[in-house]
């Protein structure tokens, strides 16, 4: 079983399915000669052929409408946009074709798409480089927005993805990237879009969250335990939409306190949409206010203020004694 961090394992995967299924083809801007800004793509062209990994022009609105046409016609497009802001201009294709042409066609046409985009701050990165647009995305019907937050749940979820007969959006948090290694099985495995994972059982409180806001979570939480007698529950989201309910739900039964952490800005994220989750249908098991803890309504500071708009780790243990003592 090889150790490989999260880029490492979508590149591995891409290999597999290209491998796998002779529909598949792969694009974006510098995707095949480079092997994409991140390399997530790196020597799939050299393997595979410019017929199915190759380059497009500097047009992220035709790369996905193109990709409408390819999966209408019986392709498997698996398309990357370069950074997460960049994605803002094919919001026309993807919301008013793409997740509405099975609909419009009365199923006979899916539109079986992945859309690859790094996502989330953290890098230093320049302006449209740093965006959390999850909250977006969730909300628009047909599509299924996915963030993995580690090397194995990135190879088994992106499998599921485009294998798929839905249109996915896949959200890579580009800061964790390279930053952790993992065992991941070299043979093929699916992990189940829609499916939360516990990471940690607890009984005093849940908390959840996504990608790379997970890191700070369980760094906050290894050390809220070693110092209290506070039981935490962690949940990993992993798909934004369609969200799992019934692990929420059952997880906030047990504990009575509910803490949802995530990078994107608080008003209309989604962690609103989770706390309006708890309130109607945990009520009544409640013993404090269900919280987030989130990043500011702001537009995602440049390199040196950066790290002002990130969670870390004493907020979280800040918001978690709080919430518990209330």
């Amino acid at each position: 079983m090889a150790t490989l961090n999260l880029i490492q394992a979508i590149n591995q995967t891409l290999d597999q399915q290209l491998e796998k299924n002779p529909q598949l083809v792969v694009y974006g801007e510098d995707v095949g000669l480079e092997g994409g800004v991140f390399r997530a793509t790196q020597n799939l062209q050299k393997k595979y052929g410019v017929k199915r990994v190759f380059d497009t022009p500097i047009a992220e609105s035709s790369i996905v409408g193109t990709a409408i046409g390819m999966a209408v016609n019986g392709l498997k497009p698996v398309v990357e946009i370069q950074f997460d802001g960049f994605i803002f201009v094919t919001f026309s294709q993807i919301a008013t074709q793409l997740a509405r042409l099975r609909n419009r066609s009365r199923g006979n046409y899916p539109v079986p798409i992945v859309i690859r985009v790094p996502v989330g701050g953290g890098i230093r990165g320049l302006e449209h480089h740093s965006e959390s647009i999850e909250t977006f995305f969730g909300h628009i019907p047909g599509i299924k927005v996915v963030m993995p937050s580690t090397p194995y749940d990135a190879k088994g979820l992106l499998t599921s993805a485009i294998q798929s007969n839905d249109p996915i959006i896949f959200m890579e948090p580009k800061r964790i990237y390279r930053s952790g290694r993992q065992e991941v099985p070299e043979q093929e495995y699916q992990i189940p879009i829609g499916k939360a994972k516990v990471l940690k059982q607890g009984n005093d409180l849940t908390l959840v969250g996504w990608g790379a806001q997970l890191r700070e979570i369980n760094e906050a939480v290894k050390e809220v335990e070693s110092q209290t007698s506070i039981s935490v529950e962690v949940i990993d989201l992993r798909t934004i939409s369609p969200i799992d309910s019934e692990t929420i739900i059952t997880s906030v039964k047990k504990t009575g306190r509910f803490l949802v952490v995530h990078e994107a800005a608080r008003t209309y994220g989604p962690g609103a949409e989770l706390i309006s989750l708890v309130n109607e249908k945990a009520f009544l098991y409640l013993e404090a206010p269900p919280t987030r803890l989130t990043g500011f309504d702001i537009v995602v500071p440049l390199a040196r203020g950066e790290h002002h708009h990130m969670i870390n780790k004493e907020q979280i243990i800040a918001e978690i004694k709080k919430i518990v003592a209330f």
